[in-house]
């Protein structure tokens, strides 16, 4: 389920040009299908989530995975810019209630001395949807249009939904609440309670801002190189679920010999050099090479903030992942924004550096400020 939700929110970036050209619209405008999607993301985080606890949390995934399929098949067909765009936002709102509370699921399932190794498993399922996202995408939309590229999306999250129903039948379900909207509310509170909840939701919405936000202009920035395959934008884009994936296969040993708060620092000094390596507007190679330590450096902080985040509020885990990613999406719906402004002003490189900054000043900020005094992990 991971996989799928995941395959959807990068696919469509490396053939921004190519839905641009077809619908008659500015690249610009074609990049706002990837803020159509983070921001619907975000903003119904904070009903998604209290409701899968309400309803139970693997019958709520299953639901939406099924809305993400139609969403994405109405995608395929569109005539038009604007019903590609609805069929992003509510792609957006549905694929927000799937990895959350699998987060979640995994924070009630899993023992929090195991948890960033199960966490770090679900990032791999996820990474691999990236991964595959946004490298086969550029091929699809090489050979068969950006249309291919919905159906794929579709076909996934089909697949996703049977198995979801066989999985879960055998595992079982959670026996669902009372659904009582009025509660909502007394969930926050419970999450805001913890005062490391302000420092996770903040790092994560400025992570989004500036490492995401750049992706949907990967295709233009190899295009002005001179590079204007879309498969070559979707390999370069993947490199980034290719370092998700390293970082999945090292993370037991990078707690071991490095213990979270020298992971976090480690995470936000690597993001920096990687970003100013992307700002030399090198060749698609070295673009490649350093969308890799992105990713890898990426998660080593990203992975460090979610286990903090799933210890904030127990009895109300899937609100505290669901305002986790509601902030997430939020900097992934305004990151493309601000490097938007960048590109038009002329200032893209400067804009760019100035993203790596942030992001080693949230490394070093959460190194400081999320763990307990004496300890290197949450407390049990």
């Amino acid at each position: 389920m991971a996989f799928a939700s995941s395959l959807s929110l990068r696919a469509v970036d490396p053939v921004i040009p190519l839905v641009a050209a077809d619908l008659a619209v500015s690249t610009a405008t074609a990049a706002l299908l990837s803020t159509a999607f983070a921001l619907p993301y975000a903003l119904t985080q904070p009903i998604l989530g209290p409701v899968a606890d309400m309803v139970g949390k693997t019958r709520f995934m299953t639901g939406c995975l099924v809305v993400l399929t139609a969403a994405c098949l109405v995608g395929a067909v569109a005539p038009t810019f604007a019903v590609v765009l609805a069929a992003r936002v509510l792609s957006g709102i549905v694929a927000g209630g799937v990895f959350p509370i699998a987060m979640a699921v995994i924070g009630d399932r899993v023992a929090i001395t195991e948890r960033q190794v199960a966490i770090g498993r679900l990032l791999a399922a996820a990474m691999i949807g990236n991964l595959l996202g946004a490298s086969l995408s550029g091929v699809v939309g090489d050979v068969v249009g950006w249309r291919g590229v919905f159906v794929g999306m579709g076909v996934f999250a089909l697949l996703a939904t049977i198995g979801a129903v066989v999985g879960f039948r055998a595992t079982g379900r959670e026996r669902p609440a009372r659904l009582d909207l009025a509660a909502i509310p007394a969930s926050y509170r419970i999450v805001f309670a913890n005062p490391r909840a302000k420092i996770c939701f903040a790092a994560v919405f400025l992570e989004g801002v500036f490492v995401f936000g750049l992706f949907p202009y990967v295709a233009v920035l190899l295009s002005a190189a001179g590079e204007t395959r879309a498969s070559i934008a979707g390999l370069v884009i993947a490199g980034f679920g290719i370092g998700g994936l390293c970082y999945a296969g090292a993370v037991s040993l990078l707690i071991a010999r490095l213990g979270e708060r020298r992971m976090m620092t480690l995470g936000g000094a690597l993001v920096a050099a990687a970003l100013a390596f992307i700002a030399l507007d090198l060749a698609w190679p070295y673009q490649f090479a350093a969308f890799v330590v992105l990713g890898f450096s990426f998660f080593t902080l990203h992975g460090c903030i979610q286990i903090y985040a799933t210890e904030l509020a127990p009895t109300a885990r899937a609100s505290a992942m669901s305002l986790h990613s509601a902030s997430f999406f939020f900097g992934q719906a305004i990151g493309p924004l601000y490097y938007g402004l960048g590109l038009a002003q002329g200032q893209a490189t400067a804009s760019i550096l100035f993203g790596g900054l942030a992001v080693l000043a949230v490394g070093i900020a959460c190194a400081r400020w999320l763990p307990q005094r004496g300890r290197d992990a949450p407390a049990s």
